[in-house]
């Protein structure tokens, strides 16, 4: 049975109240249970590939946007120079070497020197004493008038020359003594100058194993801006490589909502790249600073004009290992999240503020 035209209008009126007032108890109830935001997107702890040495590039191994694992060999650099570089090196070890045992090889001798000149001391002293016992047994006689006065003072004279001869072989001795000292001292330096030439051969060969670049972390190649030919240096970017399945969303949340947020509550996430497919989360952490504390000009809020604008709290939230596109968000898309704030799990953002303050003061909560 139609309704009479002057109802219609009512009718329509009716319906549509009751539709709006559904919609308004829909979206209550959903903002009890959730949080909301569009600001928010996907990022990843993506390497920076820079070379370490510096070098023509010989060949590059990996082509854009492939993947690649930990460890696997990018890019290789000429070896030629540092190849010829680590033999110079070995080769001047190798003659430091040889230095250090040619002052053993001269400590052995000056050894053998100080033996010998040691003996020439206990030598000089028998034929001192000798000639001391003679200048005695002569003087004797000469007192008595049974030699002649020349033939004591010849006496005396040897007896001088031996005493100067102990003299001459006691201060020889020395001198190897002092001799075989420096060959110590000269000994230690050039051991010091080895072990450097050592340490100059391990740095070459250190370098040498450089020149093949290698993927610091299992992941995608990106921004690859090198080619075979180029001349790098160490620390220029040559690529990145972006570990997809590490990817996490930060999600910026008004101030005003994060008091209902706690670590590990479950997130749906939504991004426009997959449709209407929903990826699973958890809040990982919270910023210690709203986004504008970290901006490259601060906002000042000293000023006479001020008007308050609510801040936005950066969350870090990690994607579910299990869910079917965890490894398929890529850094810098934009992404949707729903928070469900009813799971009373971790500690809040208010918890995680005041928990070290507790624990400093040694209040129990």
């Amino acid at each position: 049975m139609a309704l009479p035209k002057k109802l219609v209008p009512i009718a329509a009126g009716c319906l549509t109240a009751v539709v709006l007032l559904g919609g308004a108890g829909l979206w209550w109830v959903d903002k009890q249970k959730h949080e909301n935001t569009d600001n928010a997107f996907v990022e990843a702890d993506k390497v920076t590939v820079a070379p370490q040495v510096d070098g023509y590039v010989a060949e590059v191994l990996v082509g854009d946007n492939v993947r690649v694992s930990a460890g696997q060999v990018l890019v290789r650099l000429d070896a030629g120079p540092l190849k010829a570089r680590l033999a110079q090196a070995q080769a001047n070890a190798v003659a430091l070497e040889a230095a250090v045992r040619g002052v053993d090889d001269k400590a052995q001798l000056e050894q053998a020197m100080i033996a010998q000149k040691a003996a020439g001391v206990r030598s000089a002293d028998a034929q001192a004493e000798m000639a001391q016992a003679e200048l005695a047994r002569y003087g004797a006689l000469a007192s008595q008038g049974w030699i002649s006065p020349q033939r004591a003072q010849s006496a005396r004279a040897a007896a001088t020359q031996a005493n100067a001869g102990v003299a001459e072989a006691r201060a020889t001795l020395e001198a190897e003594r002092r001799t075989a000292a420096a060959l110590g001292s000269e000994r230690a330096q050039t051991q010091a100058t080895a072990a450097a030439a050592r340490a100059a051969v391990q740095q070459a060969r250190i370098d040498l194993e450089r020149t093949e670049i290698r993927a610091p972390v299992a992941g995608v190649v990106g921004a690859r801006a090198v080619r075979p030919g180029q001349y790098v240096r160490p620390g220029s970017a040559l690529m990145s490589v972006v570990p997809l399945g590490e990817a996490y969303v930060v999600a910026n949340f008004k101030e005003t909502q994060v008091s209902r947020l706690r670590i590990g509550q479950s997130v749906t996430i939504h991004a426009d790249a997959f449709g209407k497919q929903a990826i699973a989360g958890r809040i990982d952490s919270f910023a210690p600073a709203t986004g504008s504390e970290f901006a490259m000009i601060p906002v000042e809020n000293a000023v006479g004009n001020f008007t308050k604008i609510t801040q936005r709290l950066p969350v870090k939230i990690v994607v579910d290992p299990k869910s079917p596109l965890a490894g398929a968000l890529r850094p810098g898309l934009s992404v949707k999240v729903k928070v469900d704030v009813t799971a009373d799990t971790g500690p809040s953002f208010a918890e995680t503020s005041v928990a070290p303050q507790f624990a400093r003061h040694g209040v129990s909560r």
